[in-house]
């Protein structure tokens, strides 16, 4: 692993760009500045690298980051229904970021993902950053100490594993908001994409993308890549409610065989370069996102690169948006003194 300072967060803490490698040539960049991943390379089915994941050159980009390119969200990611939620007989009130609602923990005061995390433990191939939030800080109960350690693996997996602990009851949901392009960052639409997700059923929502408690079937719908098909087969299809509310997918999945245990459960592969990505988690839900909101506003990405609508995919693994509203859904309870641990990989090959 090697590591190189990269310019003074808008906290004036230094960031450093660490890179992790495999004997494969695979690498892996990230830095502490919201322990986020930067930067992907891995090759074609002609043995050519290219960087996977969409980004930014400069950091300064990174402390505004709408689009939220490689972030470590936490502690509570995706939405929350009215930007309030009833737990152990309180009501905690949260930033309303998103019309009525709260997603992804906060933008002000400054959520964890633009914010400078530790280094705590650094091996050759994975480094773990750290960081601490006080109680109610953005309206979330708990003095809690919140990692994410990034292990690149001789198998060319990527895996990212989350810990928490806290002092009081708490609620924490983590995921990696990571979008991804396998033709490479600078490649242009994932329509053609092939996408497969394990799951026989999606979480609808209100108008505000807010889940309600309806578990419905994918089958016969936009929503079902039980078996694998192209991005942009439906994504247009606003006969479906679903795909109208979100302007194409931007959908909670109800991952199949969720106990707890570690599956793989999808996977992209884009046919003209031969990568191929497999998903894999312990976690109830995943979110599937394909950049319906990107545009040239979020400004010049790496390389100059001009990011468009659906020009990357992200794979949220997750706890169901709004489960903290929802006792039916699988809950994000974090109890106190006790640690939360999970772990999300991606698992590269070419076909």
């Amino acid at each position: 692993m090697s590591k190189t300072l990269w310019g003074k967060a808008d906290d004036g803490k230094d960031v450093y760009r660490f890179t992790l490698a495999n004997s494969n040539g695979i690498t892996a960049v990230v830095m502490n500045y919201g322990a986020n991943l930067l930067e992907l390379y891995v090759p074609d089915k002609k043995g050519e690298f290219k960087d996977v994941v969409l980004g930014f050159n400069n950091l300064s980009s990174y402390f505004v980051n709408d689009p939220g390119f490689g972030c470590s969200i936490t502690p509570y990611a995706n939405r929350i229904g009215n930007a309030t939620f009833n737990f152990e007989g309180v009501t905690y009130k949260l930033e309303a970021n998103d019309g009525i609602n709260n997603l992804h923990s906060s933008t002000n005061p400054q959520p964890l993902h633009r914010r400078t995390w530790d280094v705590i433990n650094e091996t050759s191939n994975s480094i773990e950053f750290s960081i601490s939030k006080k109680d109610m800080d953005m309206g979330f109960p708990g003095n809690m100490t919140i990692s994410v350690t990034y292990t690149l693996l001789e198998d060319d997996t990527l895996a990212i594993e989350y810990r928490a602990t806290s002092d009081r009851d708490t609620v924490f949901n983590p995921t990696n908001h990571s979008y991804f392009n396998l033709g490479g960052f600078d490649s242009g639409s994932i329509l053609n994409d092939i996408v497969w997700i394990d799951a026989d059923c999606f979480t609808p929502t209100d108008e505000c993308s807010i889940p309600y408690g309806e578990i419905q079937p994918v089958s016969e719908t936009p929503l079902d890549f039980r078996i694998p098909k192209t991005i942009g087969r439906d994504i247009d299809d606003t006969s479906f409610d679903a795909i109208r509310i979100a302007s194409g997918y931007d959908h909670n999945y109800v991952l199949n065989n969720y106990n707890g245990t570690f599956r793989t459960i999808a996977s992209l592969y884009n046919t003209e370069s031969g990568r191929f990505m497999d998903v894999s988690t312990d976690l109830s839900g995943l979110q599937l996102y394909t950049g319906n909101y990107l545009s040239p506003n979020v400004g010049a990405g790496k390389g100059g690169f001009i990011f468009g609508k659906r020009y990357g995919v992200a794979f949220e693994t997750q706890f169901f948006p709004n489960a903290v509203n929802i006792p039916s859904f699988p809950q994000p309870i974090l109890k106190a003194d006790k640690e939360f641990y999970s772990k999300t990989s991606y698992h590269f090959s070419v076909k």
